[in-house]
């Protein structure tokens, strides 16, 4: 009869009591099921927020956001509307640093929008400020080479100081 039965014979302290749940203990099944559900709540997200629509070079992703909408408006009015778009004003023309732009400015969006902690109209950020000169050099350099600095280093016009509805038509 303890054939049927294998544990019955044994004392109550020598079973097993403790067994990992999948062979895995607690703590890394927590952890596995926290970054599943912050891992779906970012999918969903996402997927939400046209996410996809970002990786395009198309002008119409940045109106996902209410706020780009005048700045939209104001570009489809724009000298540079036939000529540029979003992607080649305000981010840098090396692959790596497009992509590390678009994560930081997408991070940064994401967040503000979320809070509601923006300025309207958006204001663009120094560090952005400084790619949009650079792009404004990518395409103008000839004509603009009597601005530059003399020297390595030294100050030069910002182009945007002047030619501020250039990108946007004046509001």
């Amino acid at each position: 009869m303890s054939e049927d039965r294998p544990n019955q014979d044994k004392p109550i302290a020598s079973l097993p009591t403790n067994r990992p749940l999948l062979g895995i203990g607690f703590f890394p099944l927590s952890l596995m099921i926290f970054f599943g559900v912050l891992c779906g709540l970012g999918i969903f997200t996402f997927g939400y927020g046209e996410g996809w629509s970002y990786l395009s070079h198309e002008p119409e992703a940045c109106i996902n956001c209410h706020v780009m909408q005048g700045h939209y408006d104001s570009w489809l009015k724009s000298s540079h509307k036939n000529v540029a778009v979003c992607n080649d004003c305000h981010l840098p023309h090396d692959f790596i640093g497009k992509w590390v732009t678009k994560a930081d400015n997408g991070t940064f969006h994401s967040i503000a929008f979320t809070t509601g902690d923006f300025k309207n109209p958006i204001q663009i950020k120094p560090r952005n400020r400084r790619v949009t000169q650079e792009a404004c050099l990518h395409c103008h350099k000839e004509f603009v080479n009597h601005l530059l600095p003399a020297e390595q280093g030294g100050d030069m016009l910002n182009c945007i100081h002047c030619h501020t509805s250039v990108g946007h038509a004046l509001r």
